[in-house]
């Protein structure tokens, strides 16, 4: 099945009014939806929103951090989710970073890649309902066990990762990887490292558009996405490994300097055409196209900005 996605929630609407758009978006081709979870809504509850309203779409989670919620909570979380919708539910777990483990949650983000795999590993084994006492690197589980049926089946466990290390992980021990902030081009760097893991892997990848022929306008809007992910310590290293330190070394040294407006200008156009989808829906749906052949089974859109976003949804339908 070729899939599809767009991301949850629709910004500017409220949860409650989602419905309406939901159902269109199952009418339009739409396949997956896709959460996530930082600063605005929980990850959780849109999908539980949507399993009732859109009964044949598949439900994502990109992603859930593995440090904010506690093992057990996290199992108890995901475990109720694919009941809501048996065989539709995805769960996407990751290191998240710095600024929302630390800086908003006032947990310290210590040795990431150790607690993603072992919150993988526990989830694995809370999902098929086994008793579970273990000391991991990361924590300790003393005698859990789900107080509800596990999930039949069980959902897939997406890892999100950006280099080598994360990648690997998500092939091993995940099903997967979910994938953010890069271009078409590099999904041929980062995916042959999940597919060591064995075929058969999914690639979800979040893509952000901007349907708009106006490209000063899109490219603006895209500077200002490009700047708020790209100055966070994992991001930045990421493109750093993928090649792009000599391009970003202005917008990195005038964010360190406090100039915005200077870090902004320096992000040349050729990154930020590469890393945010943008032109008419047609143009756009062509880039979203070169994901696809570069790797990625599941494009999530996220629309970063639009006149009109339900006609924007409407547009950038699949075809």
């Amino acid at each position: 099945m070729k899939r599809y996605g767009m991301s949850l929630p629709i910004g500017g609407v409220p949860l409650h009014q989602h419905e309406d758009w939901i159902r269109e978006m199952a009418d339009l081709g739409y396949t997956d939806l896709w959460s996530s979870e930082a600063g605005g809504h929980d990850g959780f509850t849109p999908l539980a929103l949507a399993s009732t309203w859109a009964p044949e779409m598949r439900l994502g989670i990109a992603i859930i951090p593995a440090f904010t919620r506690g093992p057990a909570l996290l199992a108890q979380s995901a475990a109720s989710l694919a009941e809501a919708a048996p065989g539709r539910f995805v769960m996407g777990v990751g290191t998240s970073s710095n600024v929302i483990v630390e800086n908003w949650n006032g947990i310290p983000f210590e040795e990431p890649y150790k607690r993603t795999r072992d919150t993988v590993k526990f989830m694995r084994a809370a999902l098929a309902g086994e008793k579970i006492t273990e000391t991991y690197d990361s924590f300790d589980v003393k005698g859990f066990r789900l107080q509800m049926p596990p999930p039949d089946p069980q959902p897939p466990i997406l890892i999100a990762a950006l280099r080598h290390g994360m990648l690997r992980l998500a092939g091993k021990v995940g099903d997967g990887a979910i994938l953010n902030w890069l271009s078409a081009e590099d999904v041929k760097t980062v995916a042959p490292y999940v597919h060591e893991g064995g075929e058969g892997k999914e690639i979800v990848a979040r893509l952000f558009v901007i349907p708009t022929a106006d490209r000063d306008e899109a490219r603006a809007i895209a500077r200002r996405g490009a700047a708020a992910y790209l100055n966070v310590p994992v991001y930045a290293a990421f493109h750093e490994w993928l090649g792009r330190g000599d391009q970003l070394k202005g917008m990195w040294d005038a964010w360190k300097a406090g100039d915005r407006k200077a870090a902004l200008e320096a992000i040349p156009d050729e990154v930020v055409d590469a890393l945010v989808i943008h032109g008419s829906p047609d143009e756009c749906r062509d880039h979203i196209e070169r994901y696809r052949e570069a790797g990625v089974t599941t494009p999530a859109l996220a629309i970063l900005y639009a006149d009109d976003q339900r006609q924007a949804i409407r547009d950038l339908a699949p075809r």
